[in-house]
Formats: C-alpha cells, sequence, structure tokens
C-alpha cells in the first residue's frame, strides 16, 4: 500500500456484500417473478370464470381470423360445439351479405387500435339466423402492434324483432296490414327522386274513395265495418296483382332503391291510394283504375248480408312541377272530388282547371261554415197543390243562401259540400224546426181541412246518424205542430242503399205520426218486393218524367205507371217539375193527385208564399212577389 492512497478493489459490488443480504435479494426477485406468474394466472383464471359465466359470447381470434378461444355462451346461443367452431373460420357462419361489413369492423380496429360497434347475422345451427351486436376490442404485443382481438357479441334478436315489429306498425296500417299514409309518401318521394336523375321514368298516383262505409258503420257497427275494409283490401290486392301495370318491378320501388312492386296503401277510413311506377301511356293509370272499379262489381257478403259499396278514383300523373310528394296526393284527392260529384264509380284525371275549382271549394266550405253560424241560410216554401183544384195542399222546404245578403248561392253548388263535410245535419236539424215553426203559424192562420202539410227533405247523413227521430221529435214539441202535417222525404236511391235500416228508422218516425215520402222515384234500382217493405205514405214522380211528358212516348207511360203502381199499395202520388199546362193537363187525367213546378210556383220566402196561401185560387198572381231564386233548381233541399 502506497502511503496516502486507498486501495481500489475490481470486485463485483455483489461479491463485496455480505452472503445475507445477496440472497435476500435473489429471494425478493423471484418473489417478484412468482407474483407476476401468480397474477397472471390469476387473471387468466378471472377471464375464464367471467367468459365462461357470462351470457354475451366472448371469442379470442388472431388477426388473421383464426380462432383461439370461444366462450360456452357460443354452443347456449348458436348452437355450435368448440370442437365445431374450431374446425371452422371466424367468417363461416356470418351472414354472406354481412361479411364484408364484419372484415370492414375488424381492419378498422387493427389499424387504429379502436373497435366499434356492430350488428350483424349469424347462422344458428338449426340454420336460422341470430342478430348479434358486437364489439372488438384490440390486444397489442411490445411494439405495439395489434395480434390479437378479443370480440364481444351479444344477441340481440328479440330486441330487433321488436323493433321491427314497431317499425312495421308505424309503418303500416293496423287493420288491414297494408301501408299507411306515411310509408306511401316515403316510397312516392323515391319514385320522385328516381324521375329527376332518370326523367324518361314516369308513375302515377291513384286515390280511391269507397263510398257507403259511412252508413254500414252507423247501421251495422264498427266490427262489421272493419271486416268490409279488410275484404275490401284482399279484393283490391288481388285485381292489382294480376295487372301487368302493377306487377312490374322499377328501379324506384324498393326503399334501397332496388326495385319492387306498386304500392296499395290505405291512408284512412275508407280511402286508398295506389302507386303506379313504370307508367309508359296515359291510358296505363286507367286501366288499372278500371280494375279498381271492377272490384266493388260483386257484392261483399258480411253476416249473411250482402253489402254493396262503390268507388270514385281520381288520378295524378307524374310532373316536374311537382316539387313534394304530399302535392301529387293532393291533386289526386281533388280529381276523386270531381269523379265522385258527377257520378258513382267514376274516374278523373287531374288538371288545373281541378285546382282553380277546388280552391274555390275550400273557400265555399269556409263561407258556409260563417253562414250557418251566423244564420245567413235562408227556408223557401214551393208550393204543392191539388191538380184537380189547384188549391196549395201543402209545401216543401227548401234551403237556400244569399252570401252577403247580395248574391245568391244555389243549392247545387253548396248542398254537395255541405253533405261531403257533414254540415248538412245541423243544416237539416235548422231547415226542420224552421219548417215545423213556421207550418204552426200557417195552421193558425189558415184553416184547412185536410190541414196544411209541410215536406222537409232528409239528408243520407241524417238518415244514417242515430239521433234522426229524436231531432224529428223535438222539432214537433218545441213547434207545437201537428205530427200528421209533417212530412219527411228521401230519395229512392238512398232509401234502397240499406233497406234494414231504412225500415227500422221509418218504423219509428211513423210511431211519432209523421208521414214519410219516396222521392225521385223510378231513378233507381229498387223492386216492387223491397219498395212494399216501406211505411211510407207518397211516391214523387221525378221531375225528368215530368218534363218528358210533351216529348215522348216512354216518359209519359213511366208516369201513369207510376200513378198506377202508387194507387195499387195505397199510396199519394205527388209530380215534381211541372212547368207547362199539358203536363199538368196530362197527369190530372192519369190520376195523379198532387204537383209542384213552376206552373203554379218558384220556391218562394215565408212572406210570399203566406200571400199564395191567402190568394188559393190564383196563386200565379203572387209569383211577381216572390224573390228571385235564380235558375230552376234540378235538387234543390
Amino acid at each position: 500500500m502506497i502511503l496516502g492512497l486507498t486501495s481500489i478493489s475490481t470486485t463485483p459490488w455483489f461479491f463485496q456484500t455480505p452472503l445475507p443480504e445477496f440472497a435476500g435479494l435473489i429471494l425478493l426477485l423471484f418473489l417478484w417473478i412468482g407474483y407476476q406468474r401468480i397474477k397472471r394466472l390469476r387473471q387468466n383464471e378471472l377471464f375464464r370464470i367471467v367468459s365462461e359465466n357470462a351470457a354475451d359470447m366472448i371469442a379470442l381470434v388472431e388477426v388473421t381470423g383464426k380462432r383461439l378461444y370461444n366462450s360456452p355462451a357460443y354452443e347456449k346461443v348458436l348452437g355450435y360445439s368448440p370442437q365445431e367452431l374450431a374446425a371452422t373460420g371466424s367468417l363461416e357462419q356470418v351472414h354472406p351479405e354481412d361479411r364484408e361489413r364484419v372484415v370492414g369492423a375488424t381492419q378498422q380496429a387493427r389499424e387504429t387500435g379502436f373497435g366499434r360497434r356492430l350488428e350483424y347475422r349469424m347462422r344458428h345451427k338449426d340454420g336460422t339466423w341470430r342478430v348479434l351486436e358486437s364489439t372488438a376490442n384490440p390486444i397489442r404485443n411490445r411494439k405495439g402492434d395489434v395480434t390479437h382481438l378479443v370480440i364481444v357479441n351479444r344477441d340481440i334478436t328479440e330486441r330487433k324483432r321488436v323493433e321491427e315489429q314497431l317499425e312495421h306498425e308505424a309503418l303500416h296500417d293496423a287493420l288491414t296490414g297494408l301501408p299507411n299514409r306515411s310509408l306511401f309518401l316515403d316510397r312516392l318521394q323515391h319514385a320522385m327522386d328516381y324521375a329527376k336523375r332518370f326523367p324518361d321514368f314516369k308513375f302515377a298516383v291513384l286515390f280511391v274513395d269507397v263510398q257507403g262505409l259511412q252508413i254500414f258503420n252507423e247501421t251495422m257497427g264498427h266490427a262489421v265495418v272493419d271486416q268490409l275494409i279488410i275484404d275490401i283490401s284482399n279484393r283490391l290486392k288481388a285485381r292489382l296483382r294480376h295487372d301487368d301495370t302493377v306487377t312490374r318491378s322499377t328501379p324506384a320501388g324498393g326503399a334501397d332503391g332496388s326495385g319492387g312492386d306498386e304500392i296499395l296503401a290505405r291512408l284512412e277510413g275508407d280511402r286508398f291510394t295506389v302507386l303506379i311506377e313504370g307508367v309508359k301511356t296515359p291510358s296505363d293509370p286507367m286501366r288499372v283504375a278500371l280494375r279498381v272499379q271492377e272490384s266493388f262489381a260483386g257484392p261483399f257478403t258480411l253476416h249473411g248480408v250482402d253489402a254493396f259499396t262503390s268507388a270514385s278514383i281520381g288520378i295524378a300523373l307524374s310532373s316536374e312541377a311537382y316539387q313534394k310528394p304530399a302535392e301529387m296526393l293532393r291533386d289526386a284527392d281533388i280529381a276523386m272530388c270531381r269523379a265522385r260529384a258527377q257520378g258513382v264509380s267514376l274516374c278523373e284525371v287531374f288538371d288545373t282547371q281541378m285546382h282553380a275549382l277546388v280552391v274555390r271549394r275550400l273557400k265555399m266550405e269556409t263561407e258556409l261554415r260563417k253562414a250557418i253560424e251566423h244564420r245567413d241560410l235562408r227556408v223557401f216554401y214551393q208550393p204543392i197543390v191539388r191538380l184537380a183544384t189547384g188549391q196549395i195542399a201543402g209545401v216543401e222546404a227548401l234551403v237556400r243562401w244569399w252570401h252577403n245578403d247580395s248574391e245568391f248561392v244555389g243549392p247545387a253548388d253548396f248542398i254537395e259540400i255541405a253533405e261531403e263535410t257533414g254540415l248538412i245535419v245541423p243544416i237539416g236539424r235548422w231547415i226542420l224546426k224552421e219548417a215545423c215553426r213556421q207550418a204552426h203559424e200557417w195552421h193558425l192562420l189558415f184553416p184547412m181541412d185536410p190541414p196544411l202539410t209541410v215536406t222537409v227533405n232528409v239528408s243520407p247523413r241524417q238518415l244514417a246518424q242515430s239521433n234522426l227521430v229524436a231531432d224529428v221529435k223535438s222539432a214537433l214539441d218545441e213547434s207545437g205542430v201537428k205530427p200528421s202535417t209533417l212530412q219527411l222525404e228521401i230519395t229512392e236511391t238512398i232509401a234502397t242503399g240499406d233497406p234494414k235500416n231504412t225500415t227500422r228508422i221509418f218504423s219509428q218516425l211513423k210511431e211519432l205520426g209523421v208521414s214519410l215520402s219516396i222521392d225521385d222515384f223510378g231513378t233507381g234500382h229498387s223492386s216492387l218486393s223491397r219498395l212494399r217493405s216501406f211505411p211510407v205514405d207518397v211516391l214523387k214522380i221525378d221531375q225528368s218524367f215530368t218534363r218528358g211528358i210533351e216529348r215522348d212516348l216512354e216518359s209519359r207511360e213511366i208516369a201513369r205507371l207510376i200513378v198506377m203502381l202508387a194507387h195499387h199499395l195505397d199510396l199519394k202520388v205527388i209530380a215534381e217539375g211541372i212547368e207547362t199546362p199539358g203536363q199538368h193537363a196530362y197527369l190530372e187525367q192519369s190520376g195523379c193527385e198532387f204537383g209542384q213546378g213552376y206552373l203554379f210556383s218558384p220556391p218562394v220566402d215565408g212572406v210570399a208564399l203566406q200571400r199564395l196561401l191567402a190568394a188559393p185560387a190564383a196563386p200565379r198572381e203572387a209569383e211577381e212577389s216572390a224573390v228571385n231564386v235564380g235558375a230552376r233548381p234540378t235538387r234543390s233541399r
């Protein structure tokens, strides 16, 4: 050793450490390694316990797709044993249409390190398909590369079934199973979008309105009408299925744009729509419309009773002018209303003139509601005279409307609107009460033997509603008029539309003591046996036959036969529309007791009618005092 210097040892430090201390470090090292191994074993055990008891299916796969582990839930949910799964690739049971999405999700998880939620289908061992909700979590090695994926699958088949059921119910009519308004408008939008890309593609919308259901609903009950609607929808589907323009698939048909058939939908109540795609000529929609109308040619049998219905159809053709599906549906509706106004089982194609017409009708409907509220309607009376003497024997109450107290609105212009909207019910109730009140005053002023009668028309809606009898009783009680002087009038077509209901209501009215009349007789299709079942008192010869008496033999013969038939059934006869002395003379010679028409007097207000009653021998002398009511009404109320 050199003085002043310390010797430096080259012996490693651990040999310089006392043996007991070095052994302790070695022991700690082994303990730490053992702890980590135990920890991993416990983690693996915990993973095994969790995966084997979880309801979800847990799988460990290599990024290459090789299965390393499948939890027991796979066998419970899909029916495959671990051996069966191990013998197949991870995509083999995946639905062919979903494999591309599954591969894409796997690639995304491997590249980004984040898995996303995915829904896809896997085949059960029994061949059915189960819907799975899946998430993939990547496992990285020390270099950060994704080497494995832990996939957790949950069976959501039942949940998806419920969701699809709810979605179906939201887009389909609960009664018929047909598409509803929302789905129809969605498919119509698809057609419009497709037409923008391919201008040669044409389509059309049919708006079908079924007539007669309201009467069945109020007389036979909701359950019967529901069955009738189901039968109608089934018959329409069958008819459309056999029409080549509705079985042809088009690229716009499916929700995914892949193609689909034309759609029959139920919008609401008694209204259906048809979307016709791939229209080649304008006659195609009309041909489909004729098919639809053929569906109503035969009766529908309900509880042993034959029910007859008809349909009015409006057609709207595709056009670049339409921006929204609702616009096209609106125009088809407008065309349908025009068809219904012109007669039963007709079809109309929309044009711009119809649009102006419907705007006018909507305006008139609004003004009619105001007229009812402000009591701007008036009751006019047309005399019914004894043909043999010219004496006024009764009057028919008819409603008139002066718009803004100056412009006369003809009955033909607003009665139909009132019928369609239901406004005819309060109007009819008011006319009934006003006519009874006025008749009671005239009975006091002009006592006759027999007393003056007042005739009030009954609309189809009034006849269908259950409280008509109560309304009549109320009018009689409030006015004090004798029931025998009130005569209620209903057209032959309406009376025979639902004979069972008509007979029931007529019987109840007869119990009140009122008289009943069948109007427009000879224009409908009633049989003699059906007519005999109605407890009526009067038949009215339609004015179309009266006006033809001087022109053709057929009208004269029909008028004479109606008089003979009425007398055979012990009924009185009133001829409408008498305008000439020749018509008057022929009807009187044929035995017709009563008549009304412009030969005697037009409809007049109560003041003018009172003057006529005061001078019964010369009724036409008071005609100059009558308020001008415009052209002769075709069928006024």
